[in-house]
């Protein structure tokens, strides 16, 4: 029975760093077009639930985090370090945290059902951008309005873009995962 739990939690393990190396691939790619970047960073975490589910999904994510928090240029435009956190994008990689378990209870809940996954998707990222903007107002001296003129307007479609091709793909993906046994 022990060896059955060992093998599982290195399963586990690698599941979820290769998911984290995802997300580190992904995240620094990026268009800068103002304060804010356009990344892929959502996309992979999305991804990532989808792959693993919620609790192994965001733990990925905070993965990436530290990852970069500790120096490694895994961030938007290959930035790293604890002064990103404290800059005026470091709401959205808080806010991640929050995105991740929120759509990944949504799509563990309803099992990758399109709509209620999709609406968890919208929800998640409406309490990132909430995080992102709220901060990005402090750090940049902008009223909350301004902020969100800058930080999500010009997102939201290229966001609901990389959640219909999340929720296309990743269901996909996990049963693929699934089939092949490295996933549950």
């Amino acid at each position: 029975m022990e060896q059955k739990q060992s093998k599982t939690n290195v399963r586990e393990m690698a599941l979820i760093a290769l998911m984290a190396a995802v997300t580190c691939i992904l995240g620094p790619l990026s268009v800068p077009i103002g304060v804010v970047p356009i990344s892929l960073t959502n996309f992979a975490i999305y991804l990532a639930i989808y792959v693993l589910g919620c609790r192994r999904g965001t733990i990925s994510y905070i993965v990436y985090l530290l990852l970069g928090l500790v120096g490694l240029p895994v961030f938007s435009g290959f930035s790293s370090g604890v002064g990103k956190l404290f800059g005026p994008t470091g709401g959205y990689l808080i806010g991640f945290i929050f995105m991740a378990l929120i759509c990944g209870f949504a799509i563990d809940r309803f099992e990758a059902k399109l709509i209620p996954s999709m609406i968890g998707m919208i929800l998640g990222t409406i309490v990132c951008y909430l995080f992102g903007t709220g901060w990005l107002a402090y750090q940049a001296g902008m009223t909350f309005y301004q902020a969100l003129a800058a930080g999500v307007l010009p997102f939201i479609v290229g966001d609901l873009v990389k959640m219909v091709i999340c929720a296309v793909v990743g269901p996909q993906i996990r049963r693929r995962l699934e089939q092949a046994g490295l996933v549950h």
